[in-house]
């Protein structure tokens, strides 16, 4: 595989030679193999100068996988009339035993329950030309422990229907966001600090679990691109996308005429921004940095 060290020639400004090499023979290895990837396969798998001990040296090294990943992007992926999407979603992969750092109990959205494995919050570049998502960034994420066990929830009289009297109305711009929050934006601004200086990044897609007024401060308080980034995520199938789009007072619902599909969303998208106009039943998306207060 001569066109491997081509394509990590490049890396040449970010590694040193012999952690280049190294790097070689594990891509080689891990290309090349079949089955469950371990050291102990890869080393079996790798050519002359890839021992167990050579890979062992070579996972023990401190590296910034995230800007290799981004400067194998920019050089050989990366097109200048290409648009960016800044895409996160959590990945959670199984795992047995029990020293693990981080093993914990996730939900898991393929077997539809809880295992017990890791998570990783993934960011990736999607190229809206291509079609095609890079991944740049894959911060773990910790399990939640406290000393304490979980109170039972106790039930508390109804009281009163309606508004307490004397409440006064809230800023919803002013929020504390809480510490997954601001572990995934310290994330986002990470992966902007690699990218802010080649590329600008106009919309941020993420799970419809963050469809909700925290995570949309939490894009608007970024540090890099508050003026230029819209947040996009998943809301109920009742609710489409318009640019640009008006409430009614009276109507317990947003009334939008035109919609936009997940599938149409990639193609409207330009230097202008998104465009509407295009009919969609399940529409999933809302433009939120921009519009919405």
């Amino acid at each position: 595989m001569p066109d491997i060290m081509v394509l990590f020639a490049c890396l040449s400004q970010c590694l040193d030679r012999t952690t280049i090499r190294r790097l070689r023979r594990v891509a080689e290895a891990m290309l090349a193999m079949t089955g469950r990837v371990t050291m102990r396969g890869m080393a079996r798998w790798a050519d002359k100068g890839g021992s167990y001990r050579t890979l062992q040296r070579f996972f023990t090294t401190s590296l910034s996988w995230g800007t290799l990943q981004w400067v194998l992007i920019r050089h050989h992926l990366f097109e200048h009339d290409d648009v960016l999407v800044m895409g996160g979603d959590e990945v959670v992969v199984t795992k047995s035993g029990k020293q693990t750092y981080g093993l914990d109990r996730f939900f898991s959205s393929l077997y539809g329950k809880r295992v017990p494995g890791l998570c990783f919050l993934s960011l990736s570049l999607i190229s809206v030309k291509r079609r095609t998502s890079y991944p740049v960034i894959m911060e773990q994420i910790e399990p939640k422990h406290t000393d304490n066990p979980p109170e039972a929830p106790q039930k508390q009289s109804a009281g009163k229907r309606g508004r307490p009297k004397g409440r006064k109305n809230r800023n919803r711009r002013d929020v504390v966001l809480p510490p997954y929050l601001r572990f995934v934006q310290e994330t986002i601004n990470g992966l902007l600090k690699l990218i802010v200086e080649h590329v600008k990044v106009r919309y941020f897609v993420y799970d419809g679990a963050f469809g909700h007024n925290n995570a949309l401060q939490m894009v608007k308080q970024l540090d890099f691109i508050s003026k230029y980034l819209s947040g996009l995520c998943k809301l109920d199938h009742v609710i489409v996308l318009k640019a640009g789009f008006e409430t009614q007072l009276r109507a317990p619902r947003l009334s939008i005429p035109f919609g936009m599909s997940a599938l149409s969303m990639t193609r409207q998208i330009d230097d202008g921004g998104l465009q509407s106009g295009i009919e969609g039943r399940h529409v999933p998306m809302l433009q939120g940095a921009n519009n919405v207060a």
